[in-house]
Formats: C-alpha cells, structure tokens, sequence
C-alpha cells in the first residue's frame, strides 16, 4: 500500500468510497450518494485530502474540511476517513489517518476534530491508535433515517504548530 496526497483526478474514486460509507449507515449522518463532482469541491487548495492505493487502485482516503467559518477557528480542521469494504482490516485506515495527521501538521493547522458513532468500534479505535482522545459525547446529535444517533467527540492536538 501505497499513501499520497489526493488530487482531483482521485474525485471518482473517493466519491465511491465514501458512497460505501454512506449505504453501510455506521459512519455518517449523509444518505445522499456524492458524485465525482461532488467530492471534486473538497480541493480546495487548503484543507488537506490524502489517499491511500494498492496496484493503483485508491482504497482508502483521509480528508480535512472546515471546523467553523469563523476566523479564530482557521486551525482547527474536521477530518474523516473512509476505506473501501474491500480493504478493511488490512491497514489502509491507519496509513491514511497517519498521514494526514502529518500532512495537517504541515498545513499549519493545530487541531483535528471529528464525530464518530460510538457502534464505529473499528473507527473509534482506530482514532485511538493514532493518538486521539475522547471529548465526550454529543447525545442525540442528528438523525438517521428517522433514528437518534449520538456521536463521541474525538481530537487531536498537532503540538508542533501550538508553539507558535
């Protein structure tokens, strides 16, 4: 496995990734599948998108969007990470969140944050493996198809950039 930075020519494999993530109802409140196009908005020359590939083939990625619009937040970004049903277990969650962790770094940003349902047992622990801590949890924070789902607050500090 192989892990570098996404580009927009990545938009068609990640849109199917993340559709994997939306129809399995275990890691996002979204229910709308996303297009290339779609996911081809994510590049936006500042938040930070990484992929990880196996014979040239992306199986998994990591990606940073806006925390809040306001300006005192610009250092902190959200991030999710999604792996292709066909390669779960083997790694490739691990290696992306690795790798964006240090790409965020690079980016200037000082906190990563991110909302996992507490069933996710393979996210929350991976989240944990890579240095994460555990907030607390938003109870009832949205629905899914018609149901109340909580999520547990996760985030890392990224010490480098707090020194400045």
């Amino acid at each position: 496995m192989q892990v570098r930075t996404a580009t927009p020519e990545d938009a068609a494999a990640i849109a199917r990734i993340y559709n994997e993530g939306i129809e399995d109802r275990i890691a996002t409140f979204e229910t709308q599948p996303r297009t290339a196009e779609d996911v081809g908005g994510w590049f936006d020359g500042v938040h930070p998108i990484v992929v990880v590939t196996e014979n040239h083939e992306v199986i998994a990625f990591a990606a940073t969007s806006t925390y809040r619009p306001r300006h005192c937040y610009d250092g902190i970004a959200e991030f999710s990470i999604y792996v292709a049903r066909s390669a779960r277990g083997r790694g490739a969650g691990k290696l992306a969140l690795e790798n964006l962790i240090e790409t965020a770094e690079k980016a200037g940003y000082w906190k990563l944050v991110s909302r996992i349902f507490p069933e996710n047992k393979n996210s929350l622990n991976l989240v944990r493996a890579c240095g994460f801590r555990e907030v607390g949890v938003y109870e009832k924070h949205g629905q899914l198809d018609g149901i109340w789902r909580d999520v547990v607050i996760v985030e890392r500090l990224l010490p480098n950039n707090l020194l400045r």
